[in-house]
């Protein structure tokens, strides 16, 4: 499995305090939010936050582009990468 998706797992798992997740329970093409890991608007916020500390990515809240962003964790994987490569 790609270290980049475990990373962004372990890291939406320490931001949102998810006790009883382990990386190896969320998929990476699942949706993270609704089906899937079922998170929230509250949540998005603290996973925007967790990227921008780890990965110095800031984000429009309110831009379709950043809730493709969030679809999956594949999609944030994505993200980071093309974030590291400007």
């Amino acid at each position: 499995m790609n270290a980049l998706h475990n990373e962004i797992k372990l890291m939406i798992i320490n931001s949102l305090d998810l006790e009883d997740i382990d990386v190896e329970d969320i998929d990476s093409d699942d949706p993270l939010f609704v089906d899937g890991l079922g998170l929230d608007s509250i949540d998005a916020l603290e996973i925007g936050l967790a990227l921008q500390k780890q990965y110095g990515i800031k984000l429009k809240s309110d831009s379709e582009e950043t809730r493709q962003h969030f679809a999956s964790v594949s999609a944030l994987a994505a993200l980071v990468e093309e974030h590291r490569t400007k």
